[in-house]
């Protein structure tokens, strides 16, 4: 494995999703959610505390809540990236309002491009995603090998 330069992680065909909302973002999400709700339900869904509860309550889905943002939920959903069981992630967050948890938002965010995840962060993109070929069938991504890369750095300083 560490020869190589990327690793190669499959997405199956049931999908692992993210779902994560800032508040002024919630209702839009609950309601796409509510709306795709039948494309939804064949996948595992997952996502930051009240957002999971809102969505679970309105739609019916099934959806793994984690803490929320500012208490750690963020960094519960980034750690499920690392280990491989997030395929992509809807990420509703609100421009226009400053979040106290803003450092957070950036790691997530950050580890979920470090790790070639799919990110919506708007309904526009969630749409593509959602109706996207790959929704139906597998899709192989290929991350860099950051222990080949630390194990290079270490190599070229002896």
């Amino acid at each position: 494995m560490l020869q190589e330069d990327y690793v190669t992680f499959e997405i199956g065909k049931t999908k692992h999703i993210a779902l994560v909302a800032h508040d002024g973002k919630k209702k839009e999400l609950v309601e796409w959610c509510d709306h795709n709700k039948e494309i939804l339900k064949a996948h595992f869904l997952c996502g930051t505390g009240t957002t999971a509860r809102l969505i679970a309550e309105r739609t019916g889905l099934p959806v793994k809540g984690y803490n929320s943002g500012p208490l750690g939920g963020d960094q519960q959903i980034g750690a499920k990236i690392v280990e491989g069981q997030i395929d992509f992630m809807i990420f509703l967050w609100d421009p226009l309002e400053a979040q106290p948890h803003d450092p957070d938002v950036k790691a997530l965010l950050r580890i979920a491009v470090v790790y070639d995840i799919p990110i919506a962060n708007n309904l526009a993109t969630a749409d593509f995603m959602l109706h996207s070929r790959y929704m139906e069938e597998g899709y192989s991504r290929r991350v860099e090998n950051f222990q080949k890369k630390v194990q290079d750095r270490v190599q070229s300083m002896k």
